[in-house]
């Protein structure tokens, strides 16, 4: 019984995980974070979205636990809680890569097909 639950808590929180990464903006604010530890209004900036909109992306890394918020005076400078999470998006991306490239060679063959086959 405890192994079903702890397999469903891990199962929970890595949806919860993914669930963070489905979002363009917060995959950009990850990326931004990664260069260098920031602020909302440096990532304002950098991804060009409105303050609120970088918060709430910004709240919801946080609540998974892919940023850490620090204060410096005013600013809460935010950084990454673990740079294996810009590994796993550039292997995420690799991935994406290798199947662009693999729906592209489908498509030539597919035109190349109706090329040849519309010659006969």
């Amino acid at each position: 019984m405890i192994d079903s639950q702890l397999r469903d808590e891990v199962m929970r929180m890595h949806a919860q995980v993914c669930a963070a990464l489905a979002d363009p903006t917060r995959i950009l604010l990850l990326y931004c974070i990664a260069e260098q530890p920031q602020s909302v209004g440096d990532l304002v900036k950098a991804v060009g979205v409105s303050q609120p909109t970088v918060s709430k992306h910004l709240q919801n890394l946080r609540e998974r636990r892919l940023v850490t918020a620090m204060r410096d005076g005013q600013n809460v400078i935010y950084t990454l809680a673990d740079h294996r999470i810009i590994k796993a998006l550039d292997l995420l991306r690799l991935v994406l890569a290798d199947s662009l490239s693999y729906q592209g060679s489908l498509a030539e063959t597919v035109e190349n097909t109706q090329i040849s086959g519309g010659n006969k």
